[in-house]
């Protein structure tokens, strides 16, 4: 009887020890990965990991901002584990400070549009020249950019304002989101005439019911080129999205939301 007390009492000490060992290590690999995803991403990647999800049963947790503030963020320790810049120079600067496994990868070029609300003067003519004109007649009284300064969609729209000279004479009229996402919205409120935002965002059903745009050359602004890096935590289930994101399931998404595919562009 003692024997077999004694062979009891091993086998749950050693059952509890393999279950202290191992249960952390499971409950850190059921934590879904956190991605930072620039905001024109936002509708995009959600369908892309909903499809993950459901290829692959690995979920990842999605956060949307402008790409300058997330690579200021990873600088000082962020615990994001891959980063899906809409400015690739953002992505080479991080890896100059080794702080991603490598210097990533273009996954997509972005597109901007004016855009205008329904019932918007700028809606009859979305053009550089119906936006000089609104903003001489005073019907322009606001028009939405995502923040130059660390956002670059809204670098690519006062780039495009520049081309056309119209960045000094509308900067009194212009409402700077904090990223692409917000920008869109504001774009829409009710006191704004429009706006400048990210293809990606208006052609999204949301935008697309209550206005209407027009998509700018690509020539008159520097190309949006958007590089996606895993950065030096990266879980597994990060490196496997990673890889999804230049599947044919997450390329056809892209594809559908306007982004120019790198072996597409001319």
């Amino acid at each position: 009887m003692r024997c077999v007390l004694r062979s009891l009492l091993v086998r749950f000490w050693l059952i509890s020890a393999v279950l202290v060992g191992v249960l952390p290590r499971l409950a850190l690999g059921q934590q879904a990965p956190t991605i930072a995803a620039a905001s024109d991403l936002q509708f995009a990647l959600e369908e892309i990991a909903a499809k993950f999800k459901q290829d692959s049963g690995n979920e990842v947790r999605l956060t949307f901002g402008s790409s300058g503030n997330f690579a200021r963020q990873i600088e000082q320790g962020a615990p994001f584990e891959i980063f899906l810049s809409a400015d690739e120079a953002l992505v080479f600067g991080l890896a100059d400070k080794a702080l991603t496994k490598d210097r990533g990868e273009l996954y997509a070029i972005g597109r901007i549009v004016l855009f205008a609300p329904k019932g918007s003067p700028l809606a009859a003519n979305l053009s550089a020249e119906g936006l000089r004109k609104a903003a001489g007649d005073g019907a322009l009284k606001h028009l939405a950019i995502a923040n130059p300064e660390h956002a670059p969609y809204g670098r690519a729209a006062q780039q495009w304002l520049t081309t056309h000279r119209l960045w000094e004479s509308l900067q009194p009229l212009l409402v700077l989101g904090e990223n692409a996402s917000q920008a869109a919205q504001f774009a829409t409120a009710g006191d704004s005439q429009g706006g400048i935002i990210p293809y990606s965002l208006a052609l999204a059903p949301r935008l697309a019911d209550v206005g209407t745009f027009v998509l700018l050359p690509e020539t008159e602004h520097e190309p949006l080129r958007q590089r996606m890096a895993l950065l030096k935590n990266a879980s597994g289930t990060a490196e496997r999205f990673y890889d999804y994101m230049t599947s044919r399931a997450a390329r056809e998404i892209m594809r559908r939301y306007g982004f120019v595919l790198p072996d597409e562009s001319q």
